[in-house]
């Protein structure tokens, strides 16, 4: 009986889904020209994508693409970002770090990329 309570236990695992893949944040969207910095006071916090990709939510749909120069092994998906910005702009090669959940200190410094825009097109009438 017991063989048989494991192979159809077995069985349910096997069926069970299989986690849908993210979902892309720039679907859809066309890239600009980047910028070297993106105004804070129309944008929203960073997403952390993954290791190479921060994404900033702006006004009208806009979002913007960045992520760290070089290297930055402690940026990945579910750590917070903190920031150094120094005036009203969030701009290239400033300065941010991460804390991963449920800890006190905070990563080495990262720098940012350029921001790149990315829109919804335009709908052909």
């Amino acid at each position: 009986m017991t063989g048989v309570r494991l192979a159809a236990l077995a069985a349910l695992v096997l069926a069970a889904p299989i986690a849908a893949a993210p979902r892309d944040p720039l679907a859809g969207r066309v890239a600009g020209k980047p910028e070297r910095c993106i105004p804070l006071t129309q944008n929203r916090g960073g997403i952390v994508v993954d290791r190479d990709t921060i994404i900033y939510d702006g006004n009208g749909g806009r979002k913007y693409k960045t992520g760290p120069v070089g290297s930055c092994p402690s940026l990945r998906p579910m750590t917070t970002l903190i920031v150094e910005v120094w005036g009203g702009q969030l701009c290239q090669n400033d300065q941010f770090r991460t804390i991963e959940p449920g800890l006190s200190i905070p990563s080495a410094r990262c720098r940012f990329r350029e921001f790149v825009p990315y829109t919804r097109p335009e709908k052909v009438r």
